[in-house]
């Protein structure tokens, strides 16, 4: 592939819309993933190795040997919220930026939360199954759920995808509690009708509970045995923020027990790359239970949202190789 010596190179690792290329073509060379993939790690380094600045998705687990193998990066710019799969300390001391995006999926995320609820709640794949297995044939008094409307909600983590979670629910009438180490303004938490409360409170009071935290390592299995026994007996859990905040196979074992009345999530252990102890595949007694609702991490799956992300990070490579720092900087370079 030609690469102009001209202009720096830009390696993009996965499929992103021609806009983003043609902007990225203003002020560098990209290399493109041309089909609706993503680049492996082995790719990313063939590509990268002379490469400036990096445009990373989700996929992308960056540590110091990877670094290692891309001497002359100044960059790597995200489009993603979540930068758990980044060693941000390698990063600094490589004297490479990284950014991540603040709240361009913010309004995504939410909807897909709240979609998940109200289709685990109310057994929307469990009647679609029926539906098409030809058996259906017509109302009868079976997959009674629970509605929204006047349902205690507990949200754990209340940070921007938290508040517009907190803000669509007040719609459904619901009851919502909250429980974050660092408390909204009053007056926050008055306008979006929340109530904060320690963690146990939480989790005994709630119909559901959604996990809304950022992955880190005082938050890894925090949902692990001893809190789904905490839990109000039949409660539903969904978790749209990183799979590893649930012990997987502590929820398979509380939704058979009937302790759990039902899981949703977008996100899985497997694909916390930062883990020394990532298992490759999602447990099966977990995705044979009826009582779920699965989907491929679509919390940002919106054509519009995944472009505008795109954008943003793309900027942040144009603002390095300007000479300024990003917009959107995690880390803080050495002078």
């Amino acid at each position: 592939m030609f690469v102009s010596l001209d202009k720096p190179k830009v390696v993009v690792t996965h499929w992103v819309h021609d806009e983003v290329i043609d902007q990225l073509r203003q002020f560098c060379d990209p290399v493109p993933v041309t089909s609706r993939t993503v680049l492996s790690r082995t790719e990313v380094l063939a590509r990268a190795g002379d490469a400036v600045g990096l445009l990373v998705c989700m996929t992308d687990h960056v540590d110091d040997d990877f670094l290692a193998g891309c001497p002359r990066l100044r960059v790597i710019s995200g489009t993603l919220k979540g930068y758990d799969n980044f060693d941000v300390g390698a990063c600094t001391r490589r004297r490479v930026w990284l950014t991540a995006l603040p709240d361009q999926l913010t309004g995504s995320a939410a909807e897909l939360c709240i979609g998940l609820t109200i289709a685990l709640m109310r057994h929307v794949v469990t009647g679609d199954r029926l539906v098409r297995s030809g058996e259906f044939d017509g109302w009868r008094p079976r997959l009674y759920g629970r509605s929204l409307t006047g349902a205690t909600v507990g949200i754990i983590g209340m940070g921007l995808i938290g508040q517009a979670v907190a803000r669509r629910l007040r719609a459904f009438g619901t009851d919502l509690l909250y429980h974050d180490l660092r408390p909204l303004p009053i007056e926050r938490s008055s306008e979006l009708g929340l109530r904060r409360v320690e963690l146990g409170e939480l989790l005994a009071s709630s119909h559901v509970v959604l996990a809304l935290l950022s992955l880190a390592p005082d938050t890894g299995a925090l949902l692990d045995r001893d809190a789904l026994a905490r839990m109000r007996p039949g409660a539903h859990l969904v978790n749209v923020s990183r799979g590893s905040l649930v012990d997987e196979i502590a929820v398979a074992e509380a939704l058979e027990s009937g302790r759990l009345g039902g899981y949703a999530a977008d996100v899985f252990a497997m694909e916390d790359w930062a883990r020394s102890d990532r298992p490759d595949h999602i447990p099966p007694a977990l995705l044979a239970h009826p009582r779920t609702v699965f989907t491929p991490h679509l919390g940002s799956a919106v054509d519009d949202v995944r472009r505008t992300m795109s954008q943003a990070a793309a900027d942040q490579i144009a603002q390095v190789i300007a000479g300024l720092r990003p917009e959107y900087a995690v880390n803080e370079l050495p002078c």
